[in-house]
C-alpha cells in the first residue's frame, strides 16, 4: 500500500502544473483579446465613458450646418442622363460593350433648363467619344479616371457658358 501513494504523488505535481499552464494561457488569451479589442477600436466608448464624465453626447446635424459647410457648394445642381448603351472598339472578330449612367454636377441650379435643352448634344458627343474606347482604356481606376475627365471636358464645351463641375458616375458596366 506504501507503493501506491508514492505514485500518486508525481501525478499531483503534474496536475498542478497542468493547471498552471491552463491559467497562464487563460491570461494570455485574455490579454490578447482584450489588446485586440483596444486596438481595432471597439473598446473605444466604455473607454470614453470610464474616463470622461459619463455622459454621451449627440451631435445633431441641421439643413442649416449643412448648407454652412465649407466645401459644399450653395447652389449646385445635379442633372441625370439617360442610359448609354455603345459598343467598344474591341477590335475585328470581337464584340465588347459598355453600359454607363452618369450624372452632370452643375455649378448654379438656375442653368439647369438650359442644360437639359442641350441634353442630346451632351449625350451624342459621349457617344461618339465613347464607342472609340477599347476596353483596355476603361481598366482600373486611373481608366475610369481618365474617363471622368474626358468626358467632363466634352460636356463643359456642349454646354458653354454653363460651368459643369464634375460628371459622377452611378453605374459603369463593361461586358
Amino acid at each position: 500500500m506504501g507503493d501506491d501513494v508514492d505514485d500518486m504523488e508525481p501525478a499531483r505535481g503534474g496536475r498542478s502544473k497542468k493547471l498552471i499552464v491552463v491559467i497562464i494561457l487563460l491570461i494570455l488569451l485574455l490579454t490578447g483579446g482584450a489588446a485586440a479589442a483596444y486596438f481595432t477600436g471597439v473598446l473605444q466608448p466604455v473607454i470614453d465613458m470610464l474616463l470622461g464624465d459619463g455622459t454621451q453626447t449627440e451631435e445633431v446635424i441641421t439643413e442649416d450646418a449643412i448648407e454652412q459647410a465649407p466645401g459644399v457648394p450653395e447652389n449646385v445642381g445635379f442633372i441625370d442622363l439617360p442610359e448609354i448603351l455603345v459598343n467598344l472598339n474591341a477590335g475585328p472578330g470581337r464584340q465588347s460593350y459598355l453600359k454607363i449612367r452618369v450624372s452632370l454636377e452643375v455649378a448654379d441650379q438656375l442653368m439647369v433648363p438650359q442644360i437639359e435643352q442641350i441634353m442630346p448634344r451632351i449625350v451624342d458627343n459621349f457617344q461618339v467619344y465613347l464607342r472609340e474606347l477599347r476596353p483596355d482604356d476603361l481598366a482600373g481606376s486611373e481608366g475610369m479616371f481618365r474617363l471622368r475627365e474626358e468626358l467632363l471636358l466634352r460636356v463643359s464645351a456642349a454646354a458653354k457658358p454653363a460651368k459643369i463641375n464634375d460628371v459622377l458616375f452611378k453605374e459603369m458596366l463593361v461586358q
